[in-house]
């Protein structure tokens, strides 16, 4: 192992375990070494859900990158996808009941698979970002987030409400 903190490594999925260590605490065993508690972070979190995850320490200190989530052995990868559930709570749009301008910020009534939720904005452009295949992640002025996995995907009537916004 390079000693250049600059350097990436990625992680051999053979040598990579995860699991919930006392009181749900994600931990695992990378390179026979045991790390009681990891933190997990997504490279490209908006394009590559389940690619590029970095391994850290309690520290913060990055261990290693897992490149596909799908390589790792079944408990591995569950527990994996469960924290990166945690960490990146995202509420997933099921209708888009109204999008409208009013006094210079656009406010969106949507349905999500947790129930109705308001997202209000100054500006689209800041707000929504389009990470290819029909997906939009929608941010509200106070950071509260939601995904559209697939705007095409959506009722008419939802998809009426986007074309003057996408």
């Amino acid at each position: 192992m390079s000693d250049d903190k600059f350097d990436i490594r990625i992680l051999d999925p053979e040598d990579a375990f995860f699991s919930r260590g006392p009181g749900g605490v994600f931990q695992g065993v990378l390179d026979g070494k045991t790390y009681p508690e990891l933190v997990v972070y997504r490279a490209f979190p908006f394009l590559y859900v389940s690619h590029y995850i970095s391994i850290r320490d309690a520290k913060g200190e990055e261990l290693g990158i897992v490149r596909d989530i799908g390589e790792l052995d079944d408990e591995s990868r569950t527990e994996l996808e469960r924290e990166l559930q945690f960490r990146y709570f995202l509420p997933r749009v099921t209708r888009v009941d109204s999008v409208k301008n009013k006094s210079d910020l656009w406010i969106w009534e949507l349905q999500t698979n947790l129930g109705p939720t308001r997202i209000t904005m100054r500006n689209l452009h800041e707000y929504m970002q389009f990470p290819g295949g029909g997906r939009i992640i929608l941010t509200d002025i106070n950071g509260k987030r939601c995904e559209i996995a697939d705007w095409k995907a959506l009722d008419a009537r939802s998809r009426m409400q986007l074309t003057d916004v996408i």
